[in-house]
């Protein structure tokens, strides 16, 4: 077995999809039930954001907290624009990549 690390940048919405949080991680399937279960303080436990929309992976962390800090500084609509060209509904993608095989995710 090869010693493969990823990266993802994240965003994640509330139930009312009017906010989004934008994060980086190692492990997003540890990483959303960290959020779904309230343990990460700040922005996303305050607005409720525990409903994935978008991720992308990365094998190099510099590339995803770069991709990250991009993100971040982008206006609301054109971060609507990335997640509806991944994710045209706005579909939460929680029980996907909750109940993926992917060892890496």
């Amino acid at each position: 077995m090869t010693n493969k690390k990823n990266y993802f940048i994240y965003i994640l919405t509330n139930r009312h999809k009017n906010v989004l949080y934008i994060g980086v991680t190692n492990s997003i399937k540890r990483r959303l039930i960290e959020h779904v279960n309230g343990e990460v303080k700040g922005f996303s436990k305050r607005y409720n954001c525990k409903y994935l929309l978008h991720y992308e992976k990365y094998n190099d962390i510099s590339l995803a907290i770069l991709r990250e800090k991009t993100i971040k500084k982008w206006r609301r609509e054109k971060k609507v624009l990335l997640i509806s060209k991944f994710n045209p509904k706005w579909n939460s993608l929680n029980e996907s990549v909750l109940n993926a095989d992917d060892e890496y995710l």
